[in-house]
C-alpha cells in the first residue's frame, strides 16, 4: 500500500517500485523484439541495435548456441557481472544456474532455438549468510545469425532483490515456452506478472545519453 507523500503524491514502496522495475526491463527487451521481427518467426542478429533497448542494457545479453543444450554469453550487460562476481563474457548461460536446474535450462535452450520457441523463466537463488532471497525473471528471445541458422538469442536478466555475496546461483521456479507463429506476436508470458505494456517500441524514441550504461562486448 502507497503512502501519502511529503509533496502531497504518493510513496510507493521499494519493493513494490523494485518488482516494476523488473517487469518493465523484460517487457522492453520483448517489444523491441517484436517489433525487429516484424511478422517474421525471428529477427536476425544483424539487426539489432543497442539504442533499442538502451534502458535495459545493464541486464540484456546476447547468447550464441554451441552445442544441443549449450549457449554461451557473446555480449552482457553489468548486472550479470555484478551477480556472478565475475566477468560472464564466453560462459555458459548455465554457469548462473544451480547444478540441479542446468538440465532443465539446457532443454529450454533446445527448445528456443529448435521450436523456435520464447522462454520466460522466474528464478529463484538459495539464499543463506551474505546471501538474500533473490528472484529474478529471465527471458529468451531467438535470432537468426548471418549464417542462416537460429543459433543467436537475445535475452535479458532482471533480478528483485539484494545481490549480497556472490556467485549467486538460481533454480528454476517457473517455466513458459511459447512456440512461435510467423506473422502472429508472440502470447505474452507468465501470469499474474506479466504487465506488458502496449507503449511504442522503445528503438523508436530518441536516443538517451548512454553514460550510465555498462555493457560488455565481444568482437560480434
Amino acid at each position: 500500500m502507497s503512502v501519502d507523500g511529503f509533496f502531497g503524491g504518493e510513496v510507493v514502496p521499494f519493493a513494490g517500485a523494485r518488482k516494476d522495475m523488473t517487469r518493465s526491463t523484460v517487457e522492453e527487451v520483448r517489444a523491441y523484439w517484436e517489433a525487429l521481427r516484424g511478422g517474421r518467426p525471428v529477427p536476425l542478429r544483424s539487426e539489432v541495435d543497442p539504442r533499442g533497448i538502451e534502458r535495459a542494457l545493464d541486464y540484456a545479453f546476447i547468447l550464441e548456441r554451441v552445442a544441443p543444450q549449450i549457449a554461451r554469453f557473446r555480449v552482457a550487460g553489468g548486472h550479470l557481472n555484478d551477480l556472478m562476481g565475475m566477468e560472464v563474457r564466453g560462459m555458459p548461460i548455465t554457469a548462473m544456474l544451480s547444478p540441479g536446474s542446468r538440465p532443465q535450462m539446457g532443454a529450454v535452450l533446445a527448445d528456443v532455438f529448435e521450436s523456435p520457441a520464447v522462454a520466460e523463466v522466474v528464478l529463484r537463488a538459495e539464499a543463506g549468510a551474505g546471501r538474500p532471497e533473490l528472484t529474478a525473471r529471465l527471458l529468451l528471445l531467438p535470432m537468426r545469425s548471418d549464417r542462416g541458422g537460429i543459433d543467436r538469442a537475445l535475452g535479458c536478466l532482471a533480478s528483485n532483490g539484494q545481490i549480497g555475496l556472490a556467485p549467486r546461483r538460481f533454480s528454476l521456479s517457473e517455466t513458459l515456452r511459447t512456440e512461435i507463429a510467423a506473422g502472429q506476436p508472440s502470447p505474452r508470458a507468465i501470469t499474474p506478472e506479466r504487465g506488458f505494456a502496449e507503449s511504442m517500441p522503445p528503438f523508436m524514441r530518441a536516443p538517451r545519453s548512454r553514460a550510465h550504461l555498462r555493457l560488455v562486448k565481444t568482437d560480434e
